[in-house]
């Protein structure tokens, strides 16, 4: 279906915009990922790219979701407001090389859109001036730019939509052209694209968002870039060039293997005798001063390659390829606060930790990871032998932090508990991803920690993998869930009107019962859900929570309700007032 186009860049463009870049990047992943022959070839340029602009998507979420909620500023957030968000969302999401250069191209636009706080839109003008300063800005954050990459292809398109006169849309499809062209030329441009038969893949990625760019402004989105096609054509014009750009999945993986035996660049990523190729990818979020980060580039600069700094106002991310990753990292700590660190060995995988040099452990058989909503449960989860990823209130969790948590896990077959209806798309993305890394996932879909607890509670490392799962899944699915919050405004639901305030018992996901007192609402909520059965009820209490209600709901099952048995848990902050599950 076409998407219904935007005339002005507004904040519901920049909505419109990183949605669909989320799309393409989503359909191109695999592909992009296939091409990655350098700075290293590693296969996840199109997976960090991915994750980097859902960060953004994520950010910019709320920023909607926050003026939603607020009654005093109808209409939705300002342009200013919409690209921050857009910006800051993709610096601390920033993934890899090339996501990390991505983030300070949208940095570098947002920089232009919200110059004039007050704006509600800007025009082509506006646009074309945006697309050049990113261009620029992501120049200047990279040590040793290198041409056929991705700052090329930005470049490029920065060019072209100088050139253009008109709306939005003209001087996006003019930018989406340019940035094409460009790409099909990076095998020229950069020796071991050539060899390999390949383009840029960071190039590709950011063809990608700018042709979401262009639906945006047009409705229609551009004809897919193909591949095979420009690579096609650059060997075409090659000296002597040929190749069947129909084997290109062939000749990336024939890349691949060849950069891996021999990393061909020197310090820089410019050429080399291929023998000192960093081992370790460094990459972490900095609270710093300017100052302090112009002395850490030095640092870092003379520590490794493909060195990208990006950021600004106190807020940086850092990512360096190095040999020493200890030394990366002090470097960031004598620079400020470094957090969120993720070490990569390449070829290896995932460390976490700054002892970088270790060797691997061996993998678990076997693992557990669930999303959990609060600190309480957190523990509860753990002390089960689960691998968790904290949700806070109002901070659900992104793909890349379950693929995290899975790969923490470090176990060859991983069941995974989303523990959240709204997680479940999140979580299928996380457990494709885990499953194209070679861990066999399950996912179940759980939509709410006590289904979780009734599925880790009948969980047997013993059993084969397909048996667990079975056997879990089904307790989760005979597990009945209710939550019991207040309401933060008024709104139409299946019990009624709602008021700001008021107490609402939700079944399954549906508000059932509208009250004002916690106490009394729980109970009813109880009684209906006891009415079709149960031999077990569990208790999860937020930290809101009155004391009283645990005693009280458990005296009325022991009074009403023989042979059901009760378990409360402390859930700590975990949003909603109460938790409750009927087995």
């Amino acid at each position: 279906m076409a998407q219904v186009p935007q005339t002005f860049f507004d904040a519901l463009a920049v909505r419109t915009w990183c949605g669909l870049a989320l799309e393409s990047l989503g359909r191109a992943r695999e592909e992009i990922d296939a091409i990655n022959v350098y700075p290293v070839a590693d296969g996840d340029t199109g997976t960090n790219l991915y994750l980097t602009v859902e960060s953004a998507v994520a950010a910019v979420e709320a920023v909607f979701a926050g003026y939603e909620l607020d009654a005093a500023q109808p209409g939705g957030p300002p342009l200013a407001d919409a690209v921050r968000a857009m910006a800051h969302g993709a610096l601390i999401g920033a993934r890899g090389n090339s996501g990390t250069i991505l983030a300070q191209l949208l940095r570098g636009m947002a920089q232009v859109l919200a110059a004039d706080g007050e704006s509600a839109h800007t025009d082509g003008q506006g646009l074309r001036l945006a697309l050049r300063h990113a261009a620029d800005a992501a120049r200047l954050a990279v040590a040793h730019p290198v041409e056929g990459t991705v700052l090329s292809v930005a470049s490029a398109a920065a060019d072209a939509a100088t050139g253009a006169e008109g709306d939005c849309g003209t001087v996006a499809r003019a930018a989406y052209e340019g940035a094409r062209a460009a790409l099909a030329a990076t095998p020229g441009q950069l020796a071991v694209l050539e060899r390999a038969g390949v383009v840029d893949a960071g190039g590709r990625g950011l063809v990608a968002v700018l042709a979401a760019l262009v639906e945006t402004f047009t409705g229609e989105a551009p004809r897919a870039v193909a591949v095979e096609a420009v690579v096609a054509a650059v060997v075409a014009h090659a000296p002597g060039g040929s190749a069947d750009p129909g084997d290109l999945g062939d000749c990336a993986d024939g890349a691949v293997g060849h950069e891996q035996g021999g990393h061909e660049r020197d310090r820089h990523g410019q050429g080399g005798d291929g023998q000192g190729r960093p081992a370790f990818e460094v990459i972490y979020l900095l609270e710093a001063d300017d100052a302090a980060v112009a002395r850490l580039r030095e640092r870092l600069d003379a520590l490794g390659d493909s060195l990208v700094v990006v950021g600004g106002d106190g807020l940086w991310n850092v990512h360096v390829h190095v040999d020493d990753a200890g030394a990366a990292v002090e470097a960031g700590v004598e620079a400020g606060r470094p957090y969120r660190i993720r070490i990569t060995h390449f070829g290896v995988g995932d460390v976490h930790t700054t002892g970088g040099g270790r060797p691997p452990r061996e993998r678990a058989q076997r693992a557990v990871v669930a999303v959990v909503p609060g600190e309480g449960l957190d523990g509860l989860y753990r002390e089960a032998g689960a691998t968790t990823v904290l949700a806070r209130p109002g901070e659900p969790p992104a793909s890349g932090e379950l693929v995290e948590a899975v790969r923490r896990a470090h176990a060859r077959e991983v069941v995974l508990l989303p523990n959240d209806a709204e997680l479940r798309h999140t979580a299928a993305a996380a457990a494709e991803q885990a499953r194209a890394e070679g861990i066999r996932v399950a996912l179940i879909p759980t939509r709410s920690a006590v289904q979780g607890i009734a599925a880790l509670a009948v969980h047997e490392q013993e059993r084969r993998f397909d048996e667990d799962v079975v056997s879990m899944t089904s307790a989760a699915g005979a597990t009945r869930y209710a939550e019991v919050v207040v309401a933060e405004r008024q709104s139409w639901t299946m019990a009624g009107i709602c008021q700001a305030g008021d107490v609402l018992g939700l079944i399954d996901g549906d508000v059932a019962v509208i009250g004002s007192d916690v106490t009394d609402t729980a109970a009813t909520v109880l009684d209906r859900m006891l009415a079709a059965g149960g031999e077990l009820v569990t208790l999860v209490l937020g930290d809101e929570a009155p004391e009283e209600v645990a005693e009280h709901l458990e005296a009325r099952v022991r009074e009403s309700y023989l042979a059901v048995d009760t378990v409360v848990y402390r859930g700590g902050r975990q949003g909603a007032l109460l938790l409750i599950g009927v087995e």
